[in-house]
């Protein structure tokens, strides 16, 4: 007689190591471990342990270190500009959304755990800069988006008489972008926060006289 019992087969797994986390969080979760301590200084194992990927797995996923790290910058950059382009759209008095704008920055520059790590573009990308032509055109890049982001609210600022007759929405723009520059630096030199608000108050107050 036939044996009729059917046996259970174990499924078949996939080869290879399965990713930890999706490619979106492994590349936020790398950037993190290049802000902690700088391109040079962090390495694939870093990388690794970062991600919880091997090395294969990395390479697979995001390509060479020098990829990784393109890529997080990038990263960096659509995250900044879409939370500028929240707050800095029209609707609201121009001295309210700028303090907005400078309030998101330091909840970017105070995240993450232990000492204020500053902005990821400012603490790691200017050093690399200046030998890497990659990076040195995501930086320029990126400073210029933010001032042409801060040059356009300024220049419907000035539309809506929001700002002084004679006023330049353009060199307002540039002091605007210096300013955010300016408190990532001291938030990465250990500055307090209220102290940082303090400043960008200052800063608003000038632009907006």
């Amino acid at each position: 007689m036939q044996d009729r019992t059917k046996t259970t087969e174990a499924p078949k797994r996939p080869r290879g190591r399965p990713r930890a986390y999706e490619p979106e969080t492994a590349l936020r979760h790398a950037a993190d471990a290049f802000w902690r301590s700088g391109y040079a200084g962090t390495s694939l194992d870093d990388l690794s342990a970062a991600t919880g990927m091997n090395r294969p797995s990395l390479k697979a996923a995001f390509g060479d270190k020098h990829d990784i790290y393109v890529r997080a910058l990038g990263d960096y950059w659509d995250r900044k500009f879409a939370l500028m382009a929240e707050v800095l759209a029209p609707g609201k008095p121009l001295d309210e959304t700028l303090m907005q704008a400078y309030d998101a920055a330091l909840g970017i520059y105070f995240s993450g755990e232990g000492q204020p790590r500053g902005c990821f573009v400012v603490g790691t990308a200017v050093t690399e800069a200046l030998e890497d032509p990659v990076v040195r055109q995501i930086v320029s890049d990126g400073f210029m988006g933010l001032d042409e982001r801060f040059r356009a609210r300024l220049e419907q600022a000035a539309a809506d008489g929001e700002l002084s007759a004679g006023a330049d929405p353009e060199a307002l723009a540039l002091l605007a972008s210096a300013t955010m520059h300016t408190i990532a630096i001291r938030a990465r030199a250990g500055r307090s926060r209220d102290e940082l608000h303090a400043l960008a108050r200052k800063a608003v107050n000038a632009i907006c006289r």
